[in-house]
């Protein structure tokens, strides 16, 4: 298991800054291991600390809980307070969290028996596509003689192979299974038969409801096949995830996942802040605090019924999040309040924090684009003083209108680069672009005359 500093320094890979908030979630996945160290009675007392993140947008919250389930494999929700309604209105229940995040266990668990299978289920779709290219043909009619038909002998058999037969069918296989593997037969069209599932109707899927109708009628309906022509890549990934299927025991994924999410699960809950009320005592305040009276038993610990069964939610990570630009914390209901014991505030992007944004993370925005244009024989490269002004064209946008955080990167790199983006066509050779402070400059320069920053306003 990880050490919270440990935590830390893969978390300053991806996300420029916040320490606190950084040293908060690292401390909170420690006590979950500290917690599985001790006796299972005094373990059942321990619950989660919840995290409240504190900050305007685009500065690094929802990642900072996105990269940290990565790390240690947690299953992970991220969902919006404001897409749920009290009970008794019409939308989304908040009991639905749960399921939304014990289907993100059950993918998990199911990825990882899959990956534990491969080997065999890769081997298993080789035999197939083998039998699909290669398919055994009778050499000889075969008749039933008529006597066996009246005695009952069953329908008639196919003729056994010869010696010779058999020894040139093996060889052929072999051949094909050679080729496949080469990828020679990459672009070959076969026809296989791929299973249908039996799911709910679209509307059902647009209120929420996910009800697979096999599921319900325990497996006894036979899946529907239907028979499709497809490329012969294309058919190994399909019939090598039927064979890992098949290796598959469900019931103990399921099993593993229910507790992986129980245990391990961690929910984001964004835009917290807009559900908090503003002492209104009427209106549509009435319905947020609803929402939060909704929230609170998850949060406390209750059991949610799902279509894998029971999960109980006492010790499920909650990290709410934030601006509270117009409300405070203090606006959300005492007992809530209560529940989230850890506020963190996360600080606003200065220039050097843009600078590094720009160029420290192992994905950072120049290196994305850097990539990008290398497919079509374009080499990208930005020089140091480019890097200062774009920062800085960057935190004044934010503080002269919206302050949208680093996300205002990717709206000034899009026009930046708009014209190399659209010339470049892989057609040309190798040419090398450099973006220095000049050429910035040059292209964004016009838009930032006097307060006219609407372009960058999302």
């Amino acid at each position: 298991m990880h050490t919270p500093k440990e935590i830390v320094d893969s978390l300053d890979k991806y996300i420029v800054g916040q320490s606190k908030a950084k040293r908060a979630v690292a401390i909170a996945l420690r006590n979950r291991y500290r917690r599985s160290m001790l006796k299972e009675e005094l373990r059942e007392e321990i619950t989660p600390k919840n995290i409240i993140m504190i900050g305007p947008t685009g500065v690094g919250k929802t990642e900072i809980a996105r990269r940290l389930a990565k790390l240690v494999e947690a299953p992970f929700l991220k969902v919006e307070a404001t897409k749920f309604t009290e009970v008794g209105y019409v939308g989304r229940d908040v009991d639905s969290m749960i399921r939304d995040l014990v289907d993100a266990s059950i993918r998990l668990c199911k990825e990882k028996k899959e990956a534990e299978v491969r080997f065999l289920a890769e081997a298993a779709a080789e035999q197939r596509l083998a039998d699909i290219l290669v398919p055994i043909q009778a050499k000889r009619q075969h008749t039933q003689n008529p006597l066996q038909f009246l005695l009952g002998s069953g329908e008639p058999q196919e003729p056994e192979m010869s010696d010779n037969e058999r020894r040139e069918h093996r060889s052929r296989r072999e051949e094909v299974i050679a080729a496949f593997r080469s990828g020679q037969l990459d672009e070959q069209l076969v026809e296989i038969e791929v299973e249908q599932s039996n799911a709910g109707s679209n509307a059902m899927i647009a209120m929420g409801i996910d009800l697979n109708i096999n599921d319900l009628m325990g497996n006894i309906l036979p899946k529907n096949k239907k028979k499709r022509k497809v490329k012969v890549k294309e058919a190994y990934r399909i019939l090598t995830q039927e064979e890992a299927e098949k290796l598959i025991d469900m019931d103990e994924v399921t099993r593993e996942a229910i507790e992986k999410a129980e245990q391990d699960g961690i929910i984001f809950l964004d835009e917290i802040d807009k559900i908090a009320g503003s002492g209104h005592a009427s209106g549509p305040d009435v319905s947020r605090e609803g929402v939060q009276r909704d929230i609170l038993p998850l949060v406390e610990g209750c059991t949610v019924s799902t279509k894998y069964g029971p999960v109980k939610t006492d010790f499920i990570l909650f990290i709410a999040a934030g601006a509270f630009h117009v409300s405070k914390v203090t606006d959300l209901i005492p007992e809530l309040q209560g529940r989230f014991p850890i506020r963190v505030n996360l600080e606003s992007l200065s220039v050097e924090d843009y600078k590094l944004i720009l160029t420290q993370p192992e994905n950072a925005i120049t290196k994305q684009y850097a990539a990008l244009l290398q497919t079509d024989n374009v080499v990208l490269e930005f020089a140091e003083d480019s890097i200062d002004v774009l920062a800085q064209y960057a935190f004044n946008a934010n503080e002269t209108s919206e302050n949208i955080g680093a996300r205002r990167l990717h709206t000034i790199l899009e026009n930046l680069l708009d014209d190399i983006s659209f010339n470049a066509n892989g057609q040309h050779p190798l040419t090398k672009v450099v973006v220095d402070e000049a050429y910035v400059k040059e292209h964004l320069s016009s838009e930032f005359n006097g307060e006219d920053l609407r372009k960058y306003i999302l």
